[in-house]
């Protein structure tokens, strides 16, 4: 889902300023705004040949569509903040603006006269969330969604993943960042610094694994029969039967015996539940789902 249904207004009247570029961002601005704030960004002209106010934001050059999702409600302005008018722009937003929201590296940062440290001494009640690829001292390092997840054992094989986890991840940390500084702000009457590294989202997201829950024979990992991925007539099968109730249906679905949730932790209940899948069309088991009350979602081939 791209929104939150019916989320509760809890940064209404929070004024955001953002002036980040591509997903993790604007992710983090679009939740912040489903969460009743004020957004506002700040992007770099588009590039040569463009109409005038045309987006600088590449995500708006190669995926229209996914920009105009995450910026709907987001006032958005064009502003090159390597001039002397766009740093005058940059300032008359600053002075509104209760919550920074970056994601440049430090040195960019610098560059852009957006150190923290000058910050908050002109906006002493401005807080700043900095997205960053890595934290500390790697901040500095090129990176991406991609290489964050190698970093954590999340890329397998050759295959790319299924989505950006690092990215989104980084998003929802970001959004919680942004309820943090508000939380701060409203205690001390100060503004404050957090940083939220891409990185760490994607190590938090890699903590199952790293626990042992997911790795290969592992529980999580396609140890546990009712746990897994499997063929079935027409189609493939996803069943999550890891609770012992759950369990005991798949096994009495099956036609199998059922002692304990050790029962499909042998290779034979992996067999036998492999077989009955693949004798079973989709249809048959979205009824079985309803009728036996087993976690399952019946997938295309």
């Amino acid at each position: 889902m791209s929104t939150i249904s019916k989320a509760p207004a809890v940064l209404k009247g929070v004024r955001i300023l953002s002036l980040c570029l591509n997903l993790p961002g604007p992710a983090a601005l679009m939740r912040c705004r489903q969460m009743g704030a004020r957004c506002a960004k700040l992007e770099p002209p588009g590039p040569p040949g463009r109409p005038a106010g045309a987006t600088g934001d590449p995500m708006g050059l190669y995926n229209p569509a996914t920009y105009a999702l995450m910026h709907q409600g987001v006032r958005v302005r064009v502003a090159d903040l390597k001039t002397k008018q766009g740093q005058a722009s940059l300032h008359r937003e600053l002075a509104k603006t209760d919550v920074l929201l970056t994601s440049f590296r430090p040195s960019a940062l610098i560059k852009l006269g957006l150190d923290w440290k000058l910050l908050r001494r002109q906006y002493p009640g401005l807080s700043q969330v900095a997205i960053v690829g890595a934290p500390g001292q790697r901040a500095e390092e090129p990176g991406h969604d991609l290489t964050y997840l190698a970093e954590h054992a999340l890329v397998s094989g050759l295959e790319l993943p299924p989505t950006l986890y690092a990215d989104m991840g980084g998003s929802l940390a970001a959004s919680e960042a942004v309820l943090k500084a508000v939380l701060l702000q409203q205690t001390s009457g100060r503004g404050s610094y957090l940083e939220v590294a891409l990185s760490d989202a994607a190590a938090y997201l890699a903590l199952p694994r790293s626990w042992g829950l997911t790795v290969p024979g592992a529980a999580l990992g396609g140890g546990h029969a009712g746990y897994r991925v499997y063929r079935c007539h027409n189609g493939r099968v996803a069943v999550a039967a890891l609770e012992p109730h759950f369990a005991r249906a798949l096994c009495q679905a099956a036609g199998l015996a059922f002692d304990s949730v050790a029962t499909l932790q042998q290779p034979a209940s992996h067999a036998a539940i492999a077989a009955f899948f693949l004798s079973q069309s989709r249809q048959a088991l979205d009824r079985l789902a309803v009728e036996k009350d087993i976690p399952l979602l019946t997938l295309p081939a």
